[in-house]
């Protein structure tokens, strides 16, 4: 049972970040000293339920079944089966249900481990929780929180509400899969403005974070679907029902169009048939026939499976798909917008700049060591003092996820050090610690004092305006000067300059006392300020060009502040350097989807931007939809919890593998196992051929079906023999057409796919120069059938069914040397996409042996009705059979000499 909606406790009309700490306990009815009692925690859990989030009903394994039943296509399949079983066709009927249920079985097995985004959000609270009641701390599971509860936290455990800190003691949280924030944030008790957005809330503890370091003791005020992370669940939600994707959207398109042809040539038969007092079981006949040959059997099945091996593929290259039909999706996309954290960087502190009096060094991110000369000895002692006033903990790789802990900018100091050979332990031997000052957020430093010789070293490090207020002389050496206001304003103005550039800034002082118990912020000498910088990916930037020259492009949305983001965004090619396309979640108007120019489109600066800072979860939402609503295929990229609702909203959500959050991961369509950004630029090229493959394919069986509709309808009309028989129709739809056709669908693309720009969203699978270019080849394979048919009734003078026979042959065979026809018209006549295809030659190889078969195996023969055409038959079929390659072969070659004149030499 969940919080019900109305239940947001926060402590009056004030939100409880802006009231003093005992005053919200004080509201709650608890005290901070006893908590709770038992029986009024039971009161309140009956009254406000329990602390989870509600819990949406997974997608059941019939609802993935029937979802395999939603195509127009499918849905035609199964009239036919209707249609063939009224009818007593049986063998017809068995033909067309095993391709329906082929069909599904595919589709099914692809999807069976799909979305369960609520599930991974549940998960989120079944830990367990250290809770005051009764005067005790007691160990209860964290369903069992409600308002007003005491809850006690320390440096590893996980928040399971939300929470209002009454004391903390270096208390560090990491928020950045909720905000956004890749920098911990250093939390305390003291009441903030009303207006402080959530990722600036350092007095609150929210459900789903993680405390990094330090410890405190809260009052819960928000449970289960209250809490912000359950407003993050509820924009999830909305999404649950996913949307159809514009390859789903365009087939069910194809599907209406060939449910007009096929009523329409059904009815236009019969009619004829009846007025031309034809036999009624002939009418039946010649109307079930037009029907099979209308409907492309076989491209349910080759779509699906093309789509699947398209997902096997990019499983290779490290890209898992959630959902079969988003495969093609990403090779239509046209914006990717995509969060900061995790995503384009790599979620860890490094230093890289070294600011003295003397000037900056740029110490890099990727440096493995370092050398004293280019150090120098002030910056030399800079991070001396860098590593000595630190609590964090290395292992003996930098990269060890696992040996990282501590504050990220204590860990990035630590490392940097190691660079340059200064190792923390051996620091410490050589000048032991004796006392240690924490972090205050009053003061905003901290500080340790060491034993130096006879003599005692104090080391202090924090917020620059901090430290520079505390010093009287800045530099070392022969370099010691006081610190004048002239210089003073110089060090704010470097400060101010390194955190316009994205960087966090800490500074460095010193000084040297007598005895331990010195005051420790007084009379420091400034040694310079540390930048920091949570870095870009490495394999971003070439990623981004890619994107870029590619047409798609890349928009980042990011909780972080707009200078850190701007860093990032320059760094990457995402912004240039005088581009000030940034926007500020402040400037968002409430509805971005709204006409707020009053001329029809939303503000160009919004649209323009390429770079939004500090967005919440809801904003980020709305400008998922606005894109959406631009008619731009929309692809998501995040990590974060806060980035689930736009990773389920967009066309197309990609998450992170090894950093993201379950909940991202189970809201993604598509998942990249090695956190690598070019990962999606390889599925977004893989994306693009998938649709050239499945526009290729669908070219061929649809040309192939108008053929044969065409052949039928054209017999009728001229009172000839029925050319072919529905079961020898759904011979062809099903077997000599299906392997080429998946042939087709398997083939590696073309390997410029990346340099064109993204197709119009708006395009279908098959266009007006595609329907001209299938009716063209349906009405030559149409011509030949039914040229064939006649040479055989009355010039070789073959029974009827030997004739069939031959008019049966000549389609199936031309139909399988039609599918060099299907090649770009651009491409070599001898090497091309289709002849470098090692599928297409086994296919041919095997429905030659398919169609050998249905000639000399007595039951197939039988239940096909055919027989020997005798020798000048097949020398008829053969040859009329290449007509159609032949003219087609002759008009690519005359298309590509044409285009070739008119280019400028």
């Amino acid at each position: 049972m969940a919080a019900r909606s109305d239940q947001r406790v926060t402590a009056g009309s004030t939100a409880a970040h802006a009231r003093p700490g005992e005053e919200i306990a004080a509201e709650l009815g608890v005290d901070p000293q006893r908590g709770l009692t038992t029986s009024e925690a039971r009161r309140r859990l009956r009254r406000y339920g329990r602390n989870r989030l509600r819990e949406a009903r997974p997608r059941s394994a019939l609802a993935l079944l029937v979802h395999q039943f939603r195509s127009l296509i499918v849905a035609l399949l199964v009239a036919a089966l209707v249609i063939s079983m009224f009818t007593r066709d049986w063998p017809e009927a068995i033909a067309i249900g095993v391709v329906i249920v082929i069909n599904a079985a595919i589709g099914f097995v692809s999807e069976l481990r799909a979305v369960r985004s609520m599930e991974a959000l549940r998960r989120m609270g079944r830990a367990m929780t250290v809770v005051r009641r009764d005067g005790r701390a007691q160990n209860l599971p964290a369903d069992a929180l409600v308002p007003g509860d005491l809850v006690l936290v320390e440096g590893g455990d996980v928040v399971t509400a939300d929470i209002r800190l009454l004391a903390a003691s270096k208390l560090l949280g990491d928020e950045s899969a909720l905000t956004g924030e890749s920098a911990p944030v250093r939390k305390h008790p003291d009441p903030l403005p009303a207006a402080t957005t959530l990722a600036e809330r350092a007095n609150m503890l929210f459900k789903g974070t993680a405390v990094t370091n330090g410890s405190g003791l809260g009052v819960v005020v928000s449970t289960g679907m209250t809490t912000e992370l359950g407003q993050i669940s509820r924009l999830v939600e909305e999404g649950l029902d996913p949307q159809r994707t514009p390859l789903e959207r365009r087939l069910d398109q194809l599907g209406r169009s060939l449910v007009w042809v096929t009523v329409a040539l059904t009815a236009l038969v019969a009619l004829a048939g009846v007025l031309s007092d034809r036999p009624p079981l002939l009418i039946v006949k010649t109307a079930i026939a037009l029907a099979v040959a209308a409907v492309p059997e076989g491209l349910p099945i080759v779509a699906t499976l093309a789509l699947a091996r398209g997902m096997w593929r990019m499983a290779r290259q490290n890209a898992l798909i959630r959902r079969l039909a988003a495969v093609e999706t990403l090779g239509a996309t046209t914006v990717i917008c995509t969060d900061k954290t995790g995503t384009l960087t790599e979620n860890r502190m490094v230093v890289t700049t070294l600011a003295t009096a003397g000037g900056n060094l740029d110490v890099g991110t990727d440096r493995a060591r370092g050398d004293d000369e280019d150090l120098g000895a002030l910056r030399r002692d800079m991070l001396e003092v860098g590593v000595l006033c630190n609590n964090a903990q290395v292992g003996d790789s930098a990269r060890d996820e696992r040996r990282r802990v501590g504050d990220p900018m204590e860990i990035a100091l630590l490392e940097a050090g190691a660079r340059f050979g200064l190792d923390h332990a051996s620091l410490l031997e050589r000048t032991p610690e004796l006392r240690e000052v924490a972090f205050d957020s009053q003061t905003k430093m901290m500080a340790t004092y060491h034993r130096s010789g006879d003599r005692v070293r104090v080391c202090v490090k924090g917020a620059p305006e901090a430290v520079l207020a505390a010093a009287t002389h800045g530099g070392t050496g022969d370099d010691l000067a006081a610190l004048d206001p002239e210089r003073r304003a110089e060090w704010t103005r470097r400060n101010d300059a390194l955190a316009a550039d994205g960087m966090r800034v800490l500074a460095l002082a010193t000084k040297d006392v007598d005895d331990e118990a010195a005051p420790p912020f007084e009379g420091l000498t400034l040694l310079g300020l540390v930048g920091l910088v949570d870095p870009p990916r490495p394999d971003v930037r070439d990623a981004v060009i890619a994107c870029q020259s590619a047409g798609v492009r890349i928009v980042m949305l990011t909780g972080d502040q707009a200078a850190t983001a701007a860093f990032v965004g320059r760094r990457l090619g995402l912004l240039g350097a005088d581009d000030e396309r940034i926007v500020h979640a402040d400037d968002l108007p409430a509805d971005p989807t709204a006409d707020v120019d009053g001329d029809g489109d939303a503000t160009p600066r919004v649209l323009d931007a390429s770079l939004f800072a500090r967005v919440s979860p809801a904003q980020k939402l709305d400008l998922i939809r606005l894109y959406q609503s631009r008619g731009e295929i929309v692809a998501m990229t995040g990590d974060g919890v806060n980035d689930a609702p736009a990773l389920k909203s967009a066309d197309i959500g990609i998450a992170m593998g090894k950093r993201g959050t379950e909940v991202a991961r189970e809201a993604a369509d598509m998942v990249l196992r090695d956190d690598a950004f070019p990962t999606i630029v390889a599925a977004i090229g893989q994306g693009r051929v998938i649709f050239d493959n499945i526009r290729c394919f669908i070219r061929y069986l649809i040309s192939c079906n108008i053929s044969e509709i065409l052949v039928v309808f054209l017999a009728a009309a001229a009172n000839l023999p029925l050319p072919m028989l529905p079961l020898q129709i759904l011979f062809l739809n099903l077997v000599t057409d299906v392997f080429p056709a998946l042939a087709l669908g398997f083939g590696e693309g073309d390997e410029r796919v990346m340099d064109r720009p993204p197709r119009d969203p708006q395009e279908p699978v098959v266009t007006r120069r595609h329907w001209a270019g299938i009716a063209a080849h349906g009405v030559l394979l149409a011509v030949v059938t039914l040229a064939a048919l006649v040479l055989a009734l009355y010039w070789l003078k073959l029974d009827e069914q030997q004739a069939v026979t031959v008019s049966f042959l000549t389609i199936a065979l031309a139909q399988l040397w039609h599918v060099f026809n299907v090649r770009r018209a651009g491409s070599g006549t001898i090497s091309n996409e289709i002849t470098r295809n090692p599928y297409v030659w086994g296919a041919i190889v095997l429905c030659c042996g398919l169609v050998a078969a249905a000639m000399y195996v007595p039951a197939l023969a039988s239940a096909l009705d055919v027989v020997d055409p005798g020798p000048r038959g097949w020398l008829l079929l053969l040859t009329a059979s290449f007509v159609p390659l032949l003219v087609g072969q002759a008009v690519l070659i005359g298309i590509r000499l044409h285009r070739a004149r008119r280019k400028p030499a």
